[in-house]
């Protein structure tokens, strides 16, 4: 599928190996998600657009390259997602942030929405879904589905670790959204657990169980 980006580079597949190891404890986890969340950040803005701004440089005057453009808002869906925001943000600090809630019903596995809060000119800006599994794709079809029915036309998603339905869940459901993913697993367990995967990564950043 052209609309799906796995994103093989060195560093963020050497720093991968960190985050599914579970000795990794809560702060070096909490840290790694971070720094590969920064370094998709990267690719994700590949595609944002630039225009030419005239500078003068302590040597001479010279035409530069600016952002123009849409602007970008980042939607963590909650709470795992919060922590690949700050990566993004540290490329891009005049982001604006936004939230969806969603829980896990635990017996029909459906996403429940809880909490919505986005940028009032949401339509205008590129934005960036993050959470760090796309196991069944529950969770990110219904929070992208609540930013369009918001106004919301130019979206991508960011996970850290897919499943192979969730990517064709997504793609299926969104197929005008870009899905950027670090690694593509094997499987869902029965508990619609990414396997291999790493565990629990809302548990495993804020140190819950």
């Amino acid at each position: 599928m052209e609309n799906v980006k796995v994103l093989d580079h060195p560093l963020i597949q050497h720093k991968l190996s960190f985050i599914r190891d579970e000795s990794t404890g809560t702060k070096d986890f909490r840290e790694l998600v971070n720094e590969v969340s920064m370094l998709m950040g990267y690719e994700i803005t590949r595609d944002l657009k630039l225009e030419d701004v005239e500078i003068n440089t302590p040597v001479e005057k010279m035409t530069a390259k600016r952002l123009a453009g849409k602007k970008v808002a980042i939607i963590p869906i909650l709470r795992a997602g919060l922590g690949m925001s700050e990566g993004i943000l540290k490329l891009i600090p005049a982001a604006r942030v936004g939230h969806v809630g969603l829980y896990r019903d635990p017996e029909t596995f459906e996403a429940v929405e809880y909490y919505v809060k986005f940028p009032k000119d949401i339509s205008d800006r590129k934005v960036i879904v993050t959470d760090p599994m796309l196991a069944s794709g529950v969770s990110a079809i219904d929070a992208i589905t609540a930013l369009k029915k918001r106004g919301a036309n130019n979206i991508s998603f960011m996970c850290i670790i897919a499943a192979q339905d969730g990517v064709d869940a997504l793609a299926e459901a969104h197929p005008d959204v870009d899905i950027y993913i670090a690694a593509l697993d094997e499987k869902l367990n029965h508990k619609k657990y990414i396997v291999p995967g790493l565990g629990d990564a809302g548990d495993r950043l804020f140190g819950t169980k």
